[in-house]
């Protein structure tokens, strides 16, 4: 059994957290309508029905398809995702993906729907402005990237800003700037980028040189970020993967960076757990069974990734931020349990241990798509991580601490000021062990607030100190109310994570 100690009086300053560190995307081919990865059955999101995938064609691009499926434009204007965007407070709305590179911006109406010589897809201008709508009512900033493509410019032949104007021109006018860009997305994954056939890393150094210029000429006041590829990863990380360097023809950090003339302002990668079940058989070692993902090693692997890649910040971008412009349970649309309560504590775990570690700021991905969205796609049914992620954007304030409790089984523990401005602080502290209870010594009397599953880990209804968390009639928030302890020795449950405000 851990036992620990929550003592405010020995935590020591470390820094001070981006405000706006919880962000969120909006997927590109959700503002215009496209394919995106099918939704998992009840059956498998419970962890009862196996999820079988067609290897039978062994071409990866084909089998990809196959597990695709096309969803029409979000509705930005629901009430139900505005209040529960809105909710979250200020925050980073990042308007990207794959399909990004690919969009022609038909904002003068002349495509008639049909995606021109060299692009996939069109976006129209009532789109972009329902983009816009949506950014302003929730009091968000916005963050693209822009197309890239064949429909612009062969690889050999610089990138020009001929669609990227029509972008930011409109956006500005309209009174909605874009605050901040990344050229383009996945740039290390050549296979899959979207980019003009035979794209190369030199390629993308030089044009990202030409976009930043450009943007910077002409739109000063936006933040410019990259290199937007995947996270640092280990020696032991790439021995497991295998063969994925050549399935995607992976560039690095260093490929894409140097040589480059135009700084960054901020340093941007994605950065997920592993591989969800679509993609796990033909990639073994980059997928986590369900029974593993409350270990050391996987809780863990988010926050050493960002550690990792601090030293390459500091190379091509010093004194900036960090931006994990993707983040969630697994690449290629979540896991089966990405909607269920077992993933919250994959997504505190990171808040809190990227927060402890560097500055930046957190895009979970996605606001209202696939199965690792907050939100539920077409209802817009907040999952257990966003009633999640709204507890820690009520109670956890932006100085972060050293709270001196190592990192181990049963006890990660963080701790920042509190969001409502008084003396103190507030502890979030995880019980990762399935079995062991952990007991915390109160030094002084605090409000708990305990998240679990209930009955099962897998549930797609999360508990607040026993009560389940539902929208109400009108689709009223419910009340995220703690319960008043007194100093002396409590318990946490195996598998909770419990918010401690003193």
């Amino acid at each position: 059994m851990v036992h620990i100690k929550l003592d405010p009086s020995i935590v020591k300053p470390l820094h001070e957290a981006n405000p706006m560190m919880v962000s969120y995307n909006v997927e590109f081919t959700e503002v215009t309508g496209g394919t995106f990865w099918k939704e998992f059955t009840p059956g498998q999101i419970a962890g009862t029905e196996p999820f079988q995938l067609d290897l039978s064609s062994g071409d990866f691009m084909e089998i990809q398809k196959g597990m695709m499926q096309y969803y029409p434009p979000v509705d930005l204007y629901n009430s139900r995702i505005r209040k529960l965007a809105k909710a979250f407070g200020p925050a980073w709305i990042r308007v990207s993906g794959t399909w990004a590179t690919k969009t022609y911006y038909d904002f003068d109406g002349t495509t008639g729907g049909v995606a021109p010589e060299g692009f996939d897809s069109v976006l129209t201008k009532e789109q972009w402005i329902g983009v816009l709508d949506f950014v302003r009512a929730v009091g968000g900033k916005l963050l693209v990237s822009v197309s890239n493509c064949e429909g612009i410019h062969a690889a050999h032949e610089p990138w020009v800003p001929t669609e990227a104007e029509k972008l930011f021109g409109f956006s500005k006018g309209y009174g909605v700037p874009i605050e901040a860009a990344e050229f383009m997305n996945e740039p290390n994954m050549m296979a899959t980028s979207g980019g003009p056939k035979g794209y190369t890393a030199a390629d993308f150094a030089r044009d990202q040189d030409i976009f930043f210029a450009w943007v910077r000429a002409n739109y000063p006041e936006c933040q410019l970020v990259g290199p937007c590829g995947n996270a640092e990863t280990s020696e032991d990380a790439k021995a497991k993967t295998g063969g994925i360097a050549k399935l995607f023809s992976l560039a690095t950090a260093e490929d894409l960076l140097n040589g480059t003339k135009e700084p960054l302002d901020i340093y941007s990668y994605h950065a997920y757990n592993g591989i969800s079940e679509r993609l796990a058989p033909m990639l073994p070692h980059m997928h986590w069974d369900p029974e593993n993902v409350t270990s050391e090693e996987y809780l863990n692997s988010q926050i050493d990734s960002a550690v990792r890649t601090i030293p390459t910040k500091e190379k091509y971008c010093p004194g900036g931020e960090i931006w994990v412009t993707e983040s969630g349970d697994a690449g290629a649309g979540g896991n089966t349990w990405a909607s269920t309560y077992l993933d919250v504590l994959r997504t505190l775990n990171e808040l809190g241990g990227f927060s402890k570690a560097t500055r930046g700021v957190i895009f979970h991905n996605t606001l209202a798509s696939s199965d690792y969205g907050f939100l539920k796609h077409g209802s817009f049914e907040p999952r257990p991580n966003y009633f999640a992620v709204l507890l820690w954007n009520t109670l956890m304030g932006t100085t972060v601490y050293d709270c001196g409790i190592p990192v181990e089984e049963g006890a990660h523990v963080f701790c920042q000021s509190r969001k409502d401005g008084k003396e103190g602080v507030a502890y979030i502290a995880i019980n990762n062990s399935k079995t062991e209870v952990t007991t915390v010594e109160l030094c002084k009397d605090a409000v708990r607030y305990t998240l679990d599953g209930g009955d099962s880990m897998r549930s797609t209804v999360m508990y607040l100190n026993g009560k389940p968390l539902t929208l109400g009639e009108n689709d009223e928030l419910p009340e995220l109310v703690g319960e008043p302890v007194s100093a002396g020795t409590v318990e946490l449950a195996p598998g909770s994570c419990t918010f401690f405000v003193m």
